[in-house]
């Protein structure tokens, strides 16, 4: 069955569930926190990048130290070597430095000992063969003093050659001792220039990896921030998304609280329209779904009766007409009058119309349907009360 404007109000209970479900929507801020948490996210994801790349960086560093370490053992090394070779050209130069000292003493003896017997020959003379054959007192004595005049010519002599040696073995010595001197002087240069370079090489990588620490640190501290923002953009968000649930929870418990509230029997909706029984005929529940769809429309008079049965508003008679007309009951509006000849007489088992040549009003499944009860701005619905004396009952053939 198809019906014009007015009769598509009949969604209107729907409608009314469906917009105080639609109340418990999650608020716009849930939108930004979801947004601001996606953002957290993403800022989260570079910087847990960038310290993999400053963790990879330093790791480079962390091996660069390691092998300048390694080279730092190594020149230690090389230079625990040349520091025992130092010692021992140390030692060779005290020792040539002290055999120069000897040899410098027993050349100054010698020379002594030379000049002595220089001196005395000069004084005294050189003796001769002839001098000390005569003044000889035997023949045992003349071998004595010829002996002795050997051993003194022998051993000025070797007192020459010795000096001699002396001076050369001085002079060679002197030489060693100049390049035990520098070899000293070339081997602490290189030591320490190597320990230099050694202790410069780590102490900067050492520096940049404190650096690199320091901005890593720096960027976890951030990443914390981030993750800490997150989380209560999180929690915020779940807060706001319970309290919806629990809105949403609020209403449905609020609809169903309206549609199943029970007055004389009947379930109805407090918002101004009704619930059928769930026992009523079919065409009961499309009358009580009619008039729920006009039930708060504005009292017009005349409104209704046009032959579409649509209107902004309605009068008494076409309210009953509207109603009966959408359970296929009437087919054109009728006036207060006309209704007190319509279908049978008598009250009904489910419906009663109430006519008189100036009023009507209906009884559906014991509510009351009047635009008496509508009050200007209330709904057209009400229990008990309504107008007997006078009117005419009629009721819709089998209702």
């Amino acid at each position: 069955m198809t019906f014009s404007r007015p009769f598509k109000r009949l969604t209107a209970f729907t409608a009314c569930a469906c917009a105080l479900a639609g109340a418990a929507q999650i608020p716009t801020s849930s939108a930004d926190l979801s947004s601001q948490i996606t953002a957290g996210k993403s800022a989260a994801q570079s910087l847990q990048s960038e310290i993999n790349a400053e963790t990879a960086q330093i790791q480079k560093t962390s091996n660069g130290v390691a092998v300048a370490q390694q080279r730092y053992a190594t020149v230690e090394a090389k230079l625990e070597d040349s520091v025992n070779e130092l010692q021992g050209v140390e030692a060779q130069y005290v020792a040539a430095h002290d055999k120069l000292l000897s040899l410098e003493r027993r050349l100054t003896v010698a020379s002594k000992a030379l000049a002595s017997n220089l001196r005395t020959e000069y004084e005294d003379g050189t003796p001769n063969l002839v001098d000390v054959i005569l003044n000889s007192n035997g023949f045992s004595t003349l071998l004595d003093q010829v002996a002795f005049m050997k051993r003194v010519r022998q051993q000025d002599a070797q007192i020459v050659t010795f000096t001699q040696q002396a001076r050369k073995k001085t002079t060679q010595d002197a030489l060693q001792l100049l390049h035990y001197e520098e070899r000293d002087k070339s081997l602490t240069e290189s030591i320490l220039v190597q320990r230099n370079q050694a202790a410069a090489i780590q102490g900067a990588l050492l520096k940049q990896q404190i650096i690199e620490e320091s901005q890593r640190t720096g960027k976890k501290d951030k990443l914390a921030h981030v993750e800490a923002e997150i989380q209560s953009a999180q929690s915020k968000l779940n807060e706001i998304e319970a309290a919806a649930a629990a809105q949403r929870k609020e209403s449905e418990a609020r609809v169903e609280t309206q549609v199943n509230v029970q007055a004389g029997g009947i379930p109805i909706n407090t918002s101004g329209i009704i619930s059928p029984p769930a026992d009523a005929p079919a065409a009961v529940q499309e009358m009580i779904a009619a008039g729920n769809a006009i039930a708060t429309l504005p009292y017009i008079w005349g409104g209704g009766h046009d032959a579409s049965f649509e209107a902004n508003g309605y009068d008494c008679s076409g309210s009953v007409s509207y109603v009966l007309r959408a359970a296929g009951l009437l087919s054109s509006p009728e006036t207060s009058g006309q209704f007190e000849s319509y279908g049978d007489a008598g009250p009904g088992q489910w419906v009663t119309i109430y006519a008189t040549g100036g009023h009507v009003w209906m009884d559906i499944a014991g509510w009351r349907f009047d635009t008496v009860a509508l009050a200007e701005d209330g709904t057209r619905w009400s229990q008990g009360g309504g107008e007997f004396g006078g009117y005419v009952e009629r009721h819709p053939v089998g209702l």
